[in-house]
This record gives structure tokens, sequence and C-alpha cells, in this order.
């Protein structure tokens, strides 16, 4: 569920018909805001939020575009430049030494393994996997501009490729780590 709401604005964007673009804009920047301000008032630090507050920057960003030059030639490379943008805010987390998949699983994860070398390295396994899927969906969506049909499904694919990825890399390495806690009992 937390990746879920981590790329909620990315969504409500993706969903939003291309024609209305600058609305489509505005929605997914106002839920980037509303994203990044109800999990700052539940408790999560700012530097768990890395993809939510690049989002929201990307999307004040694509707002201010697309309701200055709705008809920009630019347009048909939003999705290329969503990609892109994830792709930075990714990579830039990961040179950063902050994985931003760390902050989502330690929602999920307990405390005592925050620090764990295996925790951390999952993540930043995980974290390069979604990078390399952005860079590829940007590449890709730059190819297909202007191809609808085809621009929905590599939109889709960059984001399920690297979910189920995470899903069932997770799912080995907890139970990797449960098999190595049995052999040391």
């Amino acid at each position: 569920m937390s990746y879920l709401r981590t790329f909620a604005p990315w969504i409500v964007y993706a969903v939003i018909p291309s024609a209305n673009w600058n609305w489509g804009s505005l929605a997914a920047l106002l839920v980037a805001l509303l994203v990044v301000a109800r999990q700052t008032s539940a408790g999560r630090t700012l530097d768990a939020q890395i993809i939510e507050i690049g989002s929201a920057v990307f999307f004040a960003a694509m707002t201010v575009l697309a309701f200055a030059d709705p008809h920009t030639a630019l347009h048909p490379y939003a999705p290329a430049l969503s990609s892109t943008a994830l792709a930075v805010i990714a990579g830039a987390s990961l040179a950063a030494g902050r994985p931003f998949t760390l902050g989502i699983a330690k929602q999920s994860t307990p405390r005592e393994f925050w620090d764990q070398p295996l925790f951390i390295r999952t993540n930043v396994v995980i974290t390069a996997v979604w990078t390399a899927s952005f860079v590829i969906g940007a590449i890709t969506l730059a190819a297909v501009a202007h191809d609808s049909t085809t621009r929905t499904v590599v939109q889709i694919a960059a984001f399920v490729a690297p979910a189920t990825f995470t899903i069932h890399y997770s799912r080995r390495i907890q139970a990797k780590a449960a098999a190595l806690r049995g052999l040391a009992s």
C-alpha cells in the first residue's frame, strides 16, 4: 500500500486523458502535496519522502508549463519527462546513499532491522531496479511519444515490472533471513 501512496500522483496524472494534461498536472500536484502533508503529519520524516517531494516539485513545474503553454511541443514528451524525473529522483537517492525504498520499507519493517546491512542492501537493489525501469521507460517513451497506445503500455510496464520485482525479491530476502536466523538458533 505504501508504494501505491508514493506513486499516487503519477497514477492520477497517467489516468487523466492527455488532452487535459494541464488539469492532470494540477491534480497530480494536489495529490502529491496531500500525500506529503498527510505523511508528514503522521510523523514520516522528509528524508523518507524522497519520491513524494520530488513528485510535488515535478508536478509544480509541469502545471506551470501546461497552463502557460498548453500546446507546447513538449506535450507529447510529458510521459518521457515524467519517467526521466522519477529516474533522476531515484538515482539521486541512490547516489546520496538513501535509496528511496528505504523509507517505504521502514513502514512495514521492525526498527531493529533498519540498520542491518542486508536490509539496506536489499533497498539499494530494489531502488536500482526502479531507477533502471524509469530510465528504460523514459527512453522508450521518448521513442513512442506520438503513439498513445504504446505509450500507455510502456507507462504501465515501467511501474508493474519493478513493483513485481520488489514483491518477489523482498520475499526471497525475507525467506533467506529467516533461514539464517533459524540456523543461528
